[in-house]
């Protein structure tokens, strides 16, 4: 049965690690990532409805998953905006698709953002942490060819860590590269 080389990664490096870490008494202790969730806002998309087909497409390219429609909850007078009017894009990656994702913006993606020195280390207080990328064009599965309008992206790792330090250790053992190494 295919394992992706993260999942490996887990099972193999990073239980045994964490456990040691922070002395665990039995492996199900250990945190793990339980799911990614990638969400676009497409705010343009009020007043271009397009906008929200070619970024659901672009986030099915990276991700290899079909996205949903996000909805907005109420009208906004001021931003032309109506109740239920498209205005974004969402896909919840689990199981091997979250590792291979993982893996992608690690290894391929994070290193092509111009002046890149790492992301940082601020989680949520419950051991989750969000990235904010600015431009969706990092992704290889993009061609930039076609890119009418550069679109940011929220991409938030769920873990099973009960505190930050927990999520912290984590997140760095699957390779994520946090810009300071001291715990916060």
């Amino acid at each position: 049965m295919y394992k992706p080389a993260l999942r490996k990664k887990y099972e193999e490096e990073v239980i045994p690690a964490l456990t040691k870490e922070f002395s665990y008494k039995t492996p199900m202790q250990v945190p793990k990532l339980e799911k990614i969730v990638i969400n676009q806002g497409v705010g343009k998309a009020i007043a271009d409805k397009k906008l929200i087909e070619v970024a659901a497409d672009e986030m099915l390219n990276i991700a290899g998953q079909k996205p949903i429609k996000t909805m907005s909850k109420k009208d906004i007078s001021n931003f032309k905006l109506r109740k239920k009017m498209p205005i974004g894009v969402k896909v919840t990656l689990r199981r091997e698709k979250m590792y291979e994702f993982l893996e992608r913006l690690v290894v391929v993606a994070l290193p092509r953002i111009r002046d890149f020195r790492g992301i940082n280390s601020k989680l949520d207080g419950k051991g989750n942490y969000t990235l904010g990328i600015t431009e969706q064009i990092i992704f290889p599965e993009i061609d930039i060819d076609k890119i009418n309008t550069i679109l940011g992206m929220d991409i938030t790792f769920v873990t099973s860590a009960d505190n930050d330090e927990e999520g912290y250790a984590l997140l760095k053992e699957f390779g994520l590269p946090f810009k300071n190494l001291k715990k916060n």
